[in-house]
């Protein structure tokens, strides 16, 4: 079999399953490791998958990828809604909050629509709009301005502008990915200015973010890890996460996605309960 008809069969594999073995493709194909291990380096130059130890697995999305609202709607929905949850405990009668764009965080609307006298500020349509159909008489809602996102978030100047002269007790903000190095960060440039204006018009940053957000990266930093007073995540958080968040966040809680609500605590030694 030539190297090239080898390759395609290999990426075929990965692509139905998902990910392969050195060791097996080797016995398979009866040829050595390296012959393996050369035509795996050759399938990930081009972007066809991505090399992992002993292996390789399907390629992930690149740093510009946005899943559509309703794509991400139906992922961890288990977790989002018990993130969404807790988060809603920190949510007193009579504040102002922003909730930024995002799947987790439409849920947490969800959970505000009886808190009494609550302002929520967003740039997310179907937050706005699951508070508006739902939310109770003395409410407020503010809309932000702004381009819409595959994700329906309103961003740019109109969205920067509405935001920077307010002052707000909490954000509840979803984002895209996380990392040690990059810290919080979206797909989207302009999202990540807006959510930014959002973070500096509040006195206090809760971030929700499931456990697969951990080790993903997008485009754009939106703050780094240590900006976050309080992380609120799932119990699937790999150990390497738990220990890096738990020594940069001001406190991480993390929650049972089958028993919504019991939330399990991991405070930093500079942590707080809100």
């Amino acid at each position: 079999m030539l190297a090239q008809q080898r390759q395609v069969a290999i990426l075929e594999r990965v692509r139905s399953t998902g990910g392969v073995r050195v060791s097996e493709l080797a016995t398979e194909f009866g040829v050595s490791d390296m012959t393996i291990r050369r035509d795996l380096e050759a399938l990930h130059e081009r972007g066809l998958l991505a090399k992992v130890h002993g292996g390789a697995t399907t390629a992930g999305p690149g740093s510009t990828d946005e899943p559509g609202f309703h794509a991400k709607s139906v992922r961890q929905l288990p977790e989002k809604a018990a993130i969404a949850d807790r988060a809603a405990q920190l949510v007193r009668p009579g504040a102002a909050v922003a909730l930024s764009a995002g799947t987790t965080t439409a849920e947490l609307a969800r959970r505000l629509v009886d808190v009494p006298g609550l302002t929520v500020v967003t740039n997310s349509l179907p937050v706005a709009e699951i508070l508006h159909a739902g939310g109770r008489p003395d409410q407020t809602v503010v809309l932000t301005g702004g381009v819409r996102t595959p994700s329906d978030a309103l961003v740019g100047p109109l969205a920067v502008g509405a935001v920077r002269s307010l002052h707000l007790d909490l954000l509840f903000l979803g984002v895209h990915g996380i990392t040690e190095r990059a810290g919080f960060t979206t797909p989207n440039l302009m999202e990540a200015e807006t959510d930014r204006a959002l973070v500096a018009a509040a006195d206090r940053l809760v971030v929700l973010a499931d456990h697969t957000k951990w080790g993903t990266v997008g485009i754009s930093s939106i703050v780094e890890l240590a900006a976050a007073h309080v992380l609120v995540s799932d119990d699937q958080l790999p150990p390497p996460a738990r220990r890096v968040l738990g020594e940069h966040v001001g406190e991480l809680i993390m929650v049972k996605a089958t028993g919504a609500g019991r939330a399990t605590r991991t405070p930093t030694s500079e942590g707080t309960a809100p």
